[in-house]
């Protein structure tokens, strides 16, 4: 996938005037959202098991080597081959030689972030395989052509009258002629689409929620169903992951599917949770001939022992980007790559660079929230923190807002300076605004704040002090 990161100002202004974009992020709110805080409260035990997550993934992160050792073990045992790949060219070539072993000119692919990462479909249709995405969201920005804009939900920014469009377009060649409206019939049209799809796969990806050191085991986690016909049907099964999804024990799994579902989307437990042990065998009346996982690093194993080390512990339920309000604002395309939101802010730049992403850890108003509702709790504020000082150390803002942040610095190390400079500020603006009924419609400085609203002109005195005064009210 191209970036775009560098250009995420521009994108935002776009994506904050796109009527469409704005209709479709408000589900975000109405759905995920409330859905999350109902499954949380339901769940006595959910900060509990927040923290036993949390120190699970950290023992994982300090003995990585050992369970990722133990799962190459038994999946080998177990008739299937681990690939070890440190990055996304050695990967996407591994694929790509995998289903040329098995004659693949069609293959099925279940959702996978990781394969996005790697632009994995764009690699095998340059040579000549055609990759088709079978998860509902997948499938529609597929017919868009399209990245993911949401990290569960990749067609979030898409409205229904959108997905009609769509369909009609694309689906003439099937016979299907109508322009369908209602969202159950659109969704039994893709379905019927795709169903002969599956039969004539040669070879089925899938991407891992978990890969399980002990059985050998990989996890996938969906609600459709699409990921197990992705798999069984096929001469062969393709397992994309990162390293970090190792997990040592069923035991453990079943600590994180608990607050996995309730983070994402609010469900107790997704409605398929899928294991695959190997490929068939003798006996078996269905599953794959083959079993192949093809595990990425792309420089996961360089956060081991720093700062950000945090950020492996992501089990990618998004509900970080669901309670962003920058997130909600802009919606997932803004953001330029593979990861969006708060995540992606915290992420990319070590994939892309801070010279290619810097803007991605200022589109945060550091509110917390993102933070407060993680299930792994990572600390994605100070992260971000982290890359905006590189940023600054190395010169990337423009001079303005360097000198700019060189001045509140100091003006922050000097309260006396830090108090006058708010007085005088608030009586002046205070002034202003009483004879423009109250409010600004532009301000220098703040042309980010009133190209979307009025500013507020400041009434009464400084909150210091009013503090020192004794109002609390």
């Amino acid at each position: 996938m191209q970036t775009t990161s560098h250009r995420f100002r521009e994108s935002a202004a776009k994506a904050i005037q796109d009527p469409h974009l704005q209709s479709a992020l408000k589900n975000l709110q109405t759905g995920f959202v409330a859905a999350r805080q109902r499954a949380a409260d339901g769940l006595g035990e959910f900060e509990a098991m927040r923290d036993a997550g949390v120190d699970l993934k950290n023992h994982i992160l300090a003995n990585l080597d050992l369970y990722l050792a133990m799962f190459e073990e038994r999946v080998t045992a177990q008739g299937g081959t681990v690939h070890f790949c440190a990055t996304p060219e050695e990967a996407r070539q591994t694929i790509l030689d995998l289903c040329r072993d098995y004659g693949a000119k069609t293959v099925t692919k279940g959702k996978s972030m990781v394969a996005e990462e790697i632009a994995l479909n764009d690699h095998l249709e340059a040579n000549g395989i055609e990759p088709i995405e079978t998860d509902l969201g997948e499938y529609i920005i597929q017919l868009a052509k399209e990245p993911p804009s949401h990290i569960i939900g990749p067609a979030v920014h898409k409205t229904k009258d959108q997905v009609s469009d769509l369909f009609h377009a694309h689906h003439g060649q099937y016979g299907k002629t109508e322009r369908l409206t209602e969202a159950e019939d659109l969704v039994n049209e893709a379905r019927e689409v795709l169903r002969q799809k599956y039969f004539d796969a040669d070879v089925g990806i899938t991407g891992a929620n978990f890969l399980i050191a002990e059985t050998g085991s990989t996890i996938i986690v969906t609600n459709e169903g699409n990921g197990d016909l992705t798999q069984m049907l096929p001469k062969a099964h393709i397992v994309i992951s990162s390293i970090d999804k190792v997990v040592p024990t069923l035991e453990d799994v079943s600590t994180i599917l608990r607050v996995l579902a309730r983070s994402a989307t609010g469900q107790e437990m997704s409605a398929y949770t899928t294991l695959s042990t190997g490929p068939k065998r003798e006996g078996d009346l269905d599953g794959p001939e083959g079993f192949h996982v093809v595990l990425l690093d792309n420089g996961r194993s360089d956060l081991l022992g720093t700062e950000k080390q945090d950020l492996l512990r992501c089990i990618r339920c998004g509900a970080c980007m669901n309670h962003c309000p920058v997130y909600t604002a802009v919606g997932g395309h803004a953001y330029g790559w593979v990861y969006p939101g708060p995540i992606g802010a915290a992420l990319d730049p070590h994939f892309l660079g801070i010279e290619e992403s810097r803007h991605l850890p200022n589109a945060s108003t550091f509110c917390g929230r993102c933070q407060e509702v993680c299930p792994m709790r990572i600390p994605l504020p100070k992260i971000m923190r982290h890359w905006r000082e590189e940023a600054f150390e190395k010169g990337l803002p423009p001079a303005k807002e360097r000198y700019g942040l060189k001045l509140w610095s100091w003006a922050a190390r000097h309260p006396w300076a830090y108090r006058l400079g708010a007085r005088v500020a608030m009586r002046a603006m205070g002034r202003a605004g009483s004879v423009r009924g109250g409010r600004f419609e532009s301000l220098p400085f703040a042309g980010g704040w009133t190209r979307g609203r009025d500013m507020p002109a400041p009434e009464g005195r400084t909150f210091i002090d009013r503090w020192k005064a004794g109002d609390r009210g």
